[in-house]
């Protein structure tokens, strides 16, 4: 397969975005609709689109980190967002809030440590799929 000139320029426009939109949804989704799960869908999208312009290979190096690393990094995340309930007394995966709202997060605790934890275990699981289905072909 040729990768196409006017898809390879699009996706060095389009791969900043979908990030940018990823972190968004990220950001926002322990306030209202959105959240780790959606924005690790996005992050592996845009890093879908430059496997289709440049190859699997390209969409590997993108990732700096792998995607099997990736997933152990998000699941360590969320494991820890409910291990600081049960250090705090509380029960396990029991919401903790930090008393100060935080300029772009907003109200920050252990449910937006919890989304960044399933952000990247999405975007991990999702890329290992991907990459691996394309480097059989």
């Amino acid at each position: 397969m040729t990768p196409s000139t006017i898809l390879a320029a699009a996706v060095r426009i389009l791969l900043p975005l979908f990030l940018l939109f990823s972190l968004f949804l990220l950001l926002r989704g322990h306030n209202e609709t959105g959240g780790g799960f959606v924005g690790g869908l996005v992050a592996a999208a845009g890093f879908a689109l430059i496997a289709l312009s440049s190859g699997w290979a390209s969409a590997r190096a993108a990732l700096v980190v792998e995607p099997r690393i990736l997933i152990l990094i998000g699941l360590s995340i969320a494991a820890c967002s409910g291990l600081l309930a049960l250090l705090a007394g509380e029960t396990f995966m029991t919401g903790l809030w930090y008393p100060v709202s935080l300029p772009v997060i907003g109200k920050a605790g252990t449910p937006f440590l919890f989304d960044l934890g399933v952000y990247c275990v999405v975007c991990g699981t999702v890329m290992m799929f991907l990459i691996s289905l394309g480097e059989q072909q």
